[in-house]
């Protein structure tokens, strides 16, 4: 099956099942684990932080972060379409009793910087505190410029704020730039990256900061059930995932302008080339069209999407460029009938 529902599907490499069987591990809670251990140093050497924290997934290092910034009755900016605010089920406020100021999103995915600047509340116990800003790179696939980072750092900077980075892929954004990840991260007060997106690993992101933050975000991280005990077997995995899988998404980003260009081509979608900067396609189906049925159909012929008027397309490690031809053969047929 042609899975593009999401590069959350990927399987782990060859090299990380056989790095996870032989993991030395120990209790990562009291920081006997050798391999986690070494993640994080390697992690937080490579991005430029301090330390790191091995978290069991994006979700939970976003969480971590937000509750270890800001505590309750404060407030974090962010986007409409952040993942941290629309997608996580509502985590920083009702575990951290912190409160969102969700701004539009520009179509490029940007902040606009005038209007994070209106929604800072001046210090009166009128107002939540804000603390925070939140930003996401890339965010639908879309990469935001160094220049703009820079612009909300500064910013941050001027108003006493805090900024963090949910960079669930923000290994893609710095291969779109043909930079380093590290240049990305050093924008930001804190990150995250997931290692089991597109970088295949099967469990695991990393949170970066400094030496308190993370210090706060251990003790979060413990409270809220995360402390994980022989977890070097899935460490083994992440590290691989930094070390091998980076350069690679090259390829996925390759895949999708294909997937983008043909079917551009069919008159029943609407694609936006403009839109495709890494591993994502979006394409919005004529009305006629029934997406239900479309997905039903396209599974039969071995291709798997989610449903909706809007379709996201994602390509990833699975998914050569001979299945992105499949693909494309396979609308071209399901929507002839």
């Amino acid at each position: 099956m042609i899975d593009l529902r999401s590069d959350t599907v990927t399987q782990p490499t060859a090299a990380m099942r056989k790095a996870m069987a032989a993991a030395v591990v120990g209790d990562d809670v009291y920081g006997d684990d050798p391999t986690v251990n070494h993640l994080e140093q390697m992690a937080a050497e490579m991005f430029g932080f301090e330390e790191a924290l091995f978290t069991t997934s994006g979700t939970q290092a976003n969480l971590l972060a937000l509750m270890s910034h800001c505590n309750r009755g404060d407030e974090y900016i962010c986007g409409q379409q952040a993942h941290n605010y629309k997608y996580e089920a509502g985590g920083a406020a009702v575990l951290g009793s912190i409160q969102p100021q969700p701004i539009a999103n520009l179509a490029d995915g940007t902040l606009p910087l005038n209007d994070v600047t209106a929604a800072i509340k001046p210090d009166d116990f009128h107002f939540a505190r804000t603390k925070l800003i939140s930003l996401e790179n890339t965010i639908g696939g879309k990469v935001l410029p160094q220049q703009y980072l820079a612009e909300a750092q500064q910013l941050a900077f001027s108003k006493g704020l805090k900024i963090h980075l949910d960079g669930a892929r923000v290994a893609n954004a710095a291969v779109a730039q043909n930079i380093g990840i590290s240049e990305i991260m050093q924008f930001f007060d804190s990150a995250t990256v997931c290692l089991s997106k597109g970088l295949c690993a099967p469990v695991g992101s990393l949170l970066l900061g400094d030496e308190h933050f993370i210090h706060r975000a251990r003790r979060w991280r413990k409270m809220l059930g995360g402390g994980m005990r022989q977890a070097g077997i899935l460490a083994a995995a992440g590290e691989l995932a930094l070390t091998q899988q980076v350069a690679r998404l090259a390829d996925d980003h390759a895949n999708a302008r294909i997937l983008a260009e043909g079917l551009s081509e069919l008159t029943e979608l609407n694609v936006d080339l403009s839109l495709v900067q890494t591993n994502m396609v979006f394409a919005e189906l004529d009305s006629q069209i029934n997406p239900l049925m479309l997905a039903s159909q396209l599974g039969e012929c071995g291709v798997r999407i989610s449903a909706g008027k809007s379709l996201r397309l994602v390509t990833h490690n699975d998914i050569s460029t001979a299945d992105i031809h499949t693909t494309i053969a396979a609308f071209k047929q399901c929507l002839a009938h």
